[in-house]
């Protein structure tokens, strides 16, 4: 400890999970496996629509950037958790608190977004299809990309910025996993009351807007699809947005429950639980999600393994 920019910590200890040196070997190999298969699945999907060009459409350019972020903000916090479950040191610098929760920050902020561009590409390609092709163009969807990245940065500079300037005095001992504002606010000895406003309007904001996007976009979905004659077509149609809808449903009630109820001591663990759903097992999902549920990306998978087991004599 030492006084420092108005600071007194040089470095945060990560308590982790209630037992976590009791279970270490099980949640390590849990958490392993949980990420092995993210970065499988992920990397997976992203190769597989450079690959297959049936996918070269706006739908599957944001499923590719969705894989990527999700790499990234799972990848901002895992591997310090595994090495924090083997080891007997779970320190992480004054430093390296502030990029994780930047980085994680960020892009876990960027997932809102894309989910929300992806929302609007449905609406426009079930209500609005003859125009699809042009208002989705390559220029637009760039746009709608590269603003959910800015936003995801802006949300997440501006909370580290006003999180990090307060002064650290009551513990170093962070009661979580990674870096995030929550458990980092409450070992400050400044008034946070401006902090956490700032926390609630900037998340409050974010999934005010992302989420009203989706709804109000499958509000019309849902109305073009019922005006659809044959049952075949309501299928179809329907079929294209399920995949799109589960992950959003996942994603949003998950991120929703823990940074918008009250953060009671009492509900600290179940926080970490809600953190790991979201942070941890949600990356790992969404592929399997998509693999599942999207006829489109069956047929690329089949494509792909009839060209690896080809027998040529």
């Amino acid at each position: 400890m030492e006084q420092n920019n108005g600071t007194e910590v040089i470095e945060f200890i990560l308590l982790g999970f209630a037992g976590q040196h009791k279970y270490w070997h099980v949640l390590f190999t849990a958490f392993l496996v949980i990420y092995v298969a993210t970065l499988v699945g992920n990397i997976g999907m992203i190769l597989l629509i450079k690959v297959d060009s049936s996918l070269h459409t706006p739908m599957y350019f944001f499923l590719q950037n969705l894989a990527f972020v999700d790499l990234c903000y799972k990848s901002a916090i895992t591997p310090k958790m595994l090495r924090n479950l083997v080891g007997t040191e779970q320190s992480i610098s004054f430093m390296g608190c502030v990029v994780q929760l930047l980085v994680y920050g960020a892009f876990i902020t960027s997932d809102c977004y894309i989910l929300a561009a992806m929302a609007v590409d449905r609406y426009v390609a079930i209500c609005h299809p003859l125009h699809y092709p042009t208002v989705m163009s390559r220029r637009v969807c760039i746009h709608l990309l590269v603003g959910s990245y800015f936003m995801g940065f802006l949300n997440a500079s501006v909370n580290v910025g006003f999180t990090f300037s307060l002064n650290f005095c009551k513990s170093n001992k962070i009661n979580h996993f990674f870096c995030d504002v929550p458990p980092i606010l409450a070992l400050s000895c400044s008034n946070i009351y401006f902090n956490v406003m700032v926390l609630a309007a900037s998340v409050g904001s974010n999934l005010t807007l992302t989420v009203s996007v989706v709804i109000f976009s499958y509000m019309f979905i849902l109305a073009a699809i019922l005006k659809i004659s044959s049952a075949a077509g309501r299928k179809k149609a329907f079929s294209t947005c399920a995949s799109h809808l589960t992950a959003v449903t996942i994603f949003y009630g998950t991120l929703s429950y823990m940074y918008l109820h009250h953060h009671a001591t009492e509900s600290q663990e179940k926080e970490k639980m809600a953190s790991v759903f979201y942070g941890v097992v949600i990356p790992m999902l969404n592929p399997l999600i998509y693999s599942l549920k999207n006829q489109d990306v069956k047929e690329a998978l089949k494509g792909i393994r009839k060209k690896c087991f080809r027998f040529n004599p």
